[in-house]
C-alpha cells in the first residue's frame, strides 16, 4: 500500500471518504503528518488552480480514524495569495482544522538563506539505522531510519534523526514535505522523568523552498524543546535535506502525560 493509496479516496467535492489507515495509525489516531496529508489534499482538490503552498497551521484536535469527512473552503483569494481552511470531521465532529497559505512567487527585496544543519551529524548512509524493530505502525512500515546524534536516553531535549519514506508513490514534493515534517517524537522525550504518552495539539511551519529536492529520499529532521512544564512542551521542529540546506521550519506544542 503506498501514499498514493492515502490519497486515493479525497475527491475535490469533499464529503466522507474511507482510508486505509492501519499502515499509518500512531496508537488511536492517523499519525499526525498522513493526517494533514489528508487535509492539504482535500484543499489543493477542491482548489486546483492554487499558487505554491507556503505555510500552514494545523490544529489536531480528535483522534481521526479510516472515516473520516473532507471539507475545504476558500478564506480569502487575492493577487497574490490564497487562504484556504480544510476540515476532517470524525462523526459529524472537527478531528482536524487546517489553515493553508498559498502565495504566489514574487520579484525578491529580501535574500538570505537558512543556517546548514549544525552539528553535521554525516550522511545517512554513514549512521547506524534506528527504530528498526519496534516504534509505532507508522514508523515500522513506512520509514527507513537512522540515527543523526550520538545522544540515546535522557539528555539534551533534541531528537534528531535521519529519515526516508520506503514508498513515496508518486508524491509532489509539498504533499511529501507535509507527510515527513511531523515524523520524529518531540524533544521533550529525552526531559521526560518518567515514561508516559505524548501527543502533538497542534503544527505550524513554513515552507522555506519548496522546489528544492533531496538525495536517496533522505531528509534529516529535528525536534528541540524550547521549553517544558505544566504537562506541555513547545517544540521547533526543522527539516533538512540531504545537503543539509533547510526546506521546513516549524513549531509544535506537544502534550507531555504520565
Amino acid at each position: 500500500m503506498s501514499v498514493s493509496d492515502l490519497r486515493a479516496p479525497i475527491t475535490s467535492e469533499g464529503g466522507a471518504v474511507t482510508l486505509p489507515a492501519d499502515k499509518w495509525l500512531q496508537g488511536r489516531t492517523l499519525f499526525g503528518g498522513a493526517s494533514a496529508l489528508v487535509a492539504y489534499t482535500a484543499a489543493v482538490r477542491a482548489f486546483p488552480d492554487l499558487p505554491p503552498l507556503r505555510a500552514a497551521q494545523i490544529g489536531f484536535v480528535a483522534p481521526v480514524g479510516k472515516d473520516v469527512e473532507t471539507r475545504a473552503a476558500m478564506v480569502r483569494q487575492g493577487r497574490n495569495v490564497a487562504q484556504v481552511r480544510s476540515e476532517l470531521l470524525v462523526e459529524g465532529k472537527v478531528a482536524l482544522t487546517a489553515f493553508w497559505l498559498f502565495g504566489t512567487g514574487r520579484e525578491a527585496n529580501a535574500v538570505h538563506a537558512a543556517a546548514k544543519a549544525d552539528p553535521w551529524p554525516g550522511a545517512p548512509e554513514e549512521n547506524d539505522s534506528a527504530m528498526t524493530d519496534k516504534g509505532p505502525p507508522f514508523i515500522v512500515n513506512n520509514f527507513d531510519i537512522r540515527r543523526a546524534q550520538e545522544t540515546q536516553g535522557p539528555g539534551e531535549p533534541i531528537v534528531r534523526r535521519w529519515f526516508r519514506l520506503t514508498d513515496r508513490g508518486e508524491l509532489d514534493r509539498v504533499s511529501e514535505l507535509i507527510l515527513v515534517g511531523d515524523t520524529l517524537p518531540p524533544g521533550a522525550m529525552r526531559a521526560m522523568q518518567r515514561q508516559g504518552p505524548i501527543s502533538s495539539i497542534n503544527w505550524s511551519f513554513n515552507i522555506l523552498d519548496a522546489e528544492l529536492g533531496t538525495r536517496d529520499g533522505w531528509w534529516l529532521g529535528e525536534t528541540a524543546s524550547q521549553h517544558a512544564g505544566a504537562g506541555y512542551s513547545s517544540e521547533r521542529l526543522r527539516l533538512w535535506n540531504a545537503d543539509g540546506v533547510q526546506v521546513m521550519d516549524g513549531l509544535q506544542s506537544v502534550a507531555v502525560f504520565g
